[in-house]
């Protein structure tokens, strides 16, 4: 067996560990005596391999779970530390404030990217799990996300002709009349929106405030404005995501109440699909005040058009 095949069965039990609560509690030579190897030797091979000795990988991999826990839990911060393997606050927070810049309490407010920077980018994966760096094969790809989307389509559309079968025939013949979030939508107030998600989602992955008062009745001046900055940062962080293939890669929304974690891929296909109705509703309206240069927007010969 060698030292990679070793450090792989490391990360399985580790992860195993996780699941069962006990990554914390087992000391080196103990971990060690698993793999029939010497504290020693031990270390050597998994160093040679992870860049870190393995009581610094688990360390980190637990620091890197407390970390979701306090954004995705209100677990007190004494709880989290011990379920990481500190016997006080005061050792947690050393050892917080050294990997992230802040301490717990500090970072917990305000949280921003859960993973610690390692030479083996292995890292803790939401909710319980590690997670080697993916072989090419086994990455979430642009294509695999399209798919993605296809399939939620078909599985959507499949529901709801399901739950259309509890409706009458007259419910079913019924003319529907939008009403979108309860208020009044318009051109302004969508086209905002439109501009306004991709900021807020380049505001998150930034880890700083977006300012919401701004879609506040705004002029097609501050649109244009907005969508010249925005767009190309927001297509800037999808390129480079595809490019990376690290759709399945998570960040910290911190804009949420309470922060939430989310991966790019869901995030990326969350903008497309609200996007998209937004879109429809302008083509409608606008095709209502006479302007029907834009059809539907329809995306289908824009994709088909070859890149320059």
């Amino acid at each position: 067996m060698t030292a990679t095949d070793s450090f792989h069965d490391f990360v399985d039990h580790l992860a195993d560990a996780l699941v069962d609560g006990a990554v914390a509690d087992a000391t080196g030579e103990e971990w060690a005596a698993r793999f029939h190897f010497s504290r020693f030797h031990f270390d050597r091979m998994i160093s040679s391999v992870a860049g870190e000795p393995p009581a610094a990988f688990r360390r980190r991999i637990l620091l890197e779970r407390a970390a979701y826990r306090m954004v995705t839990t209100s677990a007190p911060l004494i709880d989290i530390a011990v379920e990481a393997g500190y016997g006080s606050h005061e050792a947690f927070t050393r050892a917080f404030a050294r990997a992230y810049g802040v301490a717990p309490a500090t970072w917990r407010r305000k949280p921003t990217q859960i993973r610690i920077a390692a030479p083996s980018g292995v890292h803790f994966h939401p909710p319980g799990s590690l997670r080697l760096p993916a072989r090419p094969t086994e990455k979430v790809t642009s294509m695999d996300l399209m798919t993605a989307m296809v399939e939620h389509h078909v599985w959507l559309t499949g529901e709801m002709v399901r739950v259309a079968g509890q409706l009458t025939d007259d419910q079913l013949d019924q003319q529907i009349v939008l009403d979108v979030d309860d208020d009044q939508q318009t051109i302004r107030s969508l086209l905002s929106r439109l501009v306004g998600q991709m900021g807020m989602w380049n505001a998150a992955m930034a880890s700083r405030e977006y300012d919401w008062s701004v879609e506040e009745h705004e002029s097609l001046d501050s649109l244009r404005a907005r969508l010249a900055e925005e767009g190309p940062t927001y297509l800037g962080h999808v390129r480079d995501v595809v490019g990376r293939e690290a759709l399945d890669e998570t960040f910290v929304d911190a804009l949420c109440e309470p922060a939430e974690v989310f991966t790019y891929g869901g995030m990326i296909a969350h903008v497309l699909t609200f996007a998209a109705h937004r879109r429809t509703l302008v083509a409608l309206a606008l095709s209502r005040h006479g302007v029907e240069e834009l059809g539907w927007g329809d995306p289908m010969r824009w994709v088909a058009q070859p890149t320059a």
